[in-house]
């Protein structure tokens, strides 16, 4: 057991119940106004706009240094595209959204 037999089911049950009800309240806190962009007449929101800019942007640089051959002599490149798509979505973000009031 991961708890041990010392804990009492009803005891798991309280705690799993307090854990729900801290994660439920901590989106609760989130602001409701997030940004979001209006495409062919529904909202998206923005972070998956920058998501889809950044998988868009690694594909793109992994095309570049595939072409430059840089891409074979990379030590670890799920890692390294990874942190390219990172980049670029936040890159994206910045870009777009640093000043926005929401």
């Amino acid at each position: 057991m991961i708890f041990g037999s010392s804990v009492s089911g009803g005891r798991r049950r309280t705690f799993a119940f307090t854990v729900a009800m801290m994660a439920a309240s901590a989106t609760q806190a989130a602001d409701p106004a997030a940004p979001s962009i209006v495409t062919f007449g529904s909202y998206f929101p923005a972070w998956m706009v920058c998501a889809i800019v950044g998988v868009v942007g690694a594909v793109i640089a992994r095309f570049v240094l595939a072409r430059l051959g840089v891409d074979e002599f990379l030590p670890l490149r799920l890692v390294v595209y990874l942190c390219l798509a990172i980049v670029f979505g936040l890159g994206a973000w910045l870009v777009y959204y640093a000043g926005s009031p929401a």
